[in-house]
């Protein structure tokens, strides 16, 4: 069976888990670029990482994307510090969500079984 993309019909729902996911992988890379900047803050011209999110509405979930700054400004190591707090705070929360996901996945199946 072939299947044909028709835009009149309603797209299929996005996974909570694949969302989940993209906003932890999102959060991860926020961490990263953090440490990162935290482990140059020393580092003569040194630009720091940004990153940059957007939704994904094709998709559904998160992009994000690591820029460099266009200049070197130094590195804030307080607003660092927040990042990271932000970062991992984010991380929990969709692991939150995508364990809740599966179980209630496994609570459907359950039931239909």
């Amino acid at each position: 069976m072939v299947s044909v993309y028709n835009p009149s019909e309603p797209a299929a729902m996005p996974s909570t888990s694949s969302i989940a996911s993209s906003g932890m992988q999102a959060a991860q890379l926020r961490l990263s670029a953090s440490a990162n900047n935290v482990a140059n803050a020393n580092t003569r011209n040194f630009r720091a990482d940004k990153v940059a999110q957007e939704a994904q509405a094709d998709r559904a979930g998160v992009k994000a994307t690591v820029q460099r700054e266009q200049e070197a400004k130094g590195v804030a190591l307080e607003k660092e510090r927040v990042d990271q707090m932000a970062a991992t705070y984010s991380f929990k929360a969709n692991v939150q969500a995508f364990k809740t996901a599966d179980q209630m996945m496994g609570s459907l199946l359950d039931v239909t079984a």
